[in-house]
């Protein structure tokens, strides 16, 4: 992609903030004297990336920290850190398609070696297993397939870290959702400051060391000037591909920006005019599945600008031909992972079917939800689509092979207009969502009658995640983690005043409010899948010494 204008170009037309509750637009925090993308710490490198040094200087299990640099390192920047999984002896782990990983582990004998980014290796004939025969990326592929943990959720996902300090430094900091890489390498959030934050997994996740896991801290922060309206990953994101390390983000009165996800830097912007030729803000962005083209939403519009050439040159889309088709602003985008067909939501509380090769609509789904449409997914076997809407208590499942047919309805409680993500696994079988009063509902799909006429599907399980809002849910790529965010805009009671605040400065009165501070606005992660023998058994004996 070439490297085009910068961010903060501002039009005098755009910014209609009907996503974000008519919040106020807010400065950048003070933590980024330098501007858009710099870290905080002193002397910290422009590649925030951790390095995981060579035996060449530094031991192999060293972690070079942001900001530190040794004098034997390679200058190519280092990649968003992968991830490995758990192996037995004498096996290659590759990650498959669709969910794999910046990092590979060869285990030879009793020494693992690890490979990360562009760092050389081993060749492949190199790659052996433990009785010394080559094993060829087939059988490796075949492995992760038979080997990969599978979500379980027979009982309470096991919280392991998260990030809190982070969101406490500015009042009402509240998180919007997070996402994960689509290499499942790291997870991206965005927040009412205004920044998007990047954040590396502890690597102790997959050693199972959940007793020593650190807080975690973002490696990248990416200050947008106003308020962020959507953001999304590039979809072929790879860690061992820094070309494809990026992602889009729109805030209002600025044009969509593409951020380097190994410098925190603008790339590239997309510059949408209206027809006064004035800058206007996309309301809802999305990579079509090969990323090749970036899906923007307006006002009964849709605009297509095609990744490698960043400018103001796009394909417009009405979504009203002749005062029919789809009204409102089209607030969330959808593409079927098996046709070429993408679905938009939008604020008028419908949603439609286009084609990708010319934006045809195809049809458009009756009119059920109670509020406009934030959020919606395709199933994997692209048979069904999952709608959710701002104060809406129900996900809808329509199945597509009949349009105008929901399935069955799944209830949360969503009382604010704020955006409250729910994402599907890669099987398609369990959908997750949160909801505003801080419980995350976890539904078998599978269980729902196929012939089932608009039935309420009971959840599988639902476990209390926060005492306020839980607005982001994601899953990762290819592993049981689970990541979600909390917060929402505080208004204060009619009793409260400056003066009992004060009063309370003192004394458990302040310590109450870090506590809910800390518990209000929290990225945190989750482990959804079945123990180590060595968890187990240690969980074991701490029940029987407790009921001892």
């Amino acid at each position: 992609m070439s490297d085009s204008a910068g961010g903060g170009e501002s039009g005098g037309g755009a910014g209609q903030d009907s996503e974000a509750d008519n919040e106020p637009p807010q400065q950048p925090p003070p933590l980024l004297p330098g501007g858009a993308g710099e870290i905080s710490e002193e002397g910290a490198s422009p590649s925030a990336k951790r390095l995981r040094m060579s035996e060449e200087g530094v031991g192999q299990d060293q972690v070079v920290e942001p900001g530190q640099r040794h004098e034997e390192t390679p200058t190519q920047p280092s990649s968003l850190q992968g991830m490995p999984a758990q192996t037995a002896e004498g096996d290659l782990l590759q990650c498959e398609e669709g969910g794999h990983s910046g990092k590979e582990v060869v285990v030879v004998g009793e020494e693992e070696e690890y490979h990360q980014n562009g760092e050389e290796g081993p060749k492949p004939e190199e790659e052996h297993n433990g009785d010394g025969s080559a094993e060829s990326p087939g059988d490796g592929q075949q492995y992760v397939e038979e080997k990969r943990l599978s979500l379980d959720f027979t009982q309470n996902p096991q919280m392991l870290t998260g990030s809190w300090t982070e969101y406490s430094n500015l009042p009402e900091n509240y998180l919007k959702g997070c996402k994960w890489a689509p290499d499942g390498s790291c997870i991206l959030t965005n927040s009412a400051d205004n920044v998007l934050r990047v954040y590396n997994i502890p690597p102790e996740i997959y050693s199972y060391n959940w007793d020593l896991l650190p807080e975690m801290s973002p490696v990248l922060r990416m200050a947008e000037g106003d308020t962020i309206y959507d953001y999304c990953w590039y979809p072929k994101m790879n860690s061992l591909e820094p070309d494809t390390c990026f992602l889009a983000s729109s805030s209002r009165d600025n044009p969509v920006h593409v951020w380097d996800a190994f410098y925190g830097e603008v790339r590239a912007s997309f510059r949408p005019y209206n027809h006064l030729d004035e800058l206007t803000a996309a309301h809802s962005l999305c990579f079509s599945p090969d990323g090749a083209q970036l899906y923007c939403g307006f006002d009964k519009m849709v605009r297509v600008f095609h990744t490698e050439r960043p400018g103001r040159d796009c394909e417009e889309r009405p979504t009203i031909v002749k005062k029919q088709g789809q009204s409102g602003i089209i607030s969330c985008f959808g593409f079927s992972p098996c046709q070429s067909v993408y679905a938009c939501g939008s604020y008028s509380r419908c949603a439609g079917l286009y084609s990708c090769q010319d934006g045809t609509l195809l049809a458009l789904l009756p009119t059920r939800h109670h509020g406009g449409l934030t959020h919606l997914l395709f199933s994997p076997d692209g048979n069904y689509l999952y709608t959710g809407g701002r104060k809406d208590p129900e996900i809808l499942c329509w199945d597509l092979r009949e349009p105008g047919r929901v399935v069955f309805a799944l209830k949360r409680n969503v009382a604010t207009n704020q955006r409250i993500y729910f994402d599907l696994d890669q099987s398609g079988r369990y959908l997750l969502s949160g909801d505003t009063e801080g419980v995350v509902s976890v539904w078998d799909t599978h269980t729902a009658p196929p012939d089932g006429n608009e039935e309420l599907l009971q959840p599988q399980l639902r476990f209390q995640a926060y005492w306020d809002c839980t607005n982001g849910v994601s899953i990762h790529p290819f592993m049981p983690l689970l990541a979600t965010s909390s917060g929402q805009r505080q208004f204060p009671w009619p009793g409260d005043s400056e003066g009992d605040s004060a009063s309370d400065t003192e004394g458990s009165g302040a310590v109450m409010s870090q506590q809910d501070t800390r518990q209000d606005n929290v990225l945190t992660l989750w482990w959804a899948g079945p123990l180590s023998p060595a968890a187990e058994g240690s969980q074991d004996q701490s029940t029987t010494a407790a009921e001892a």
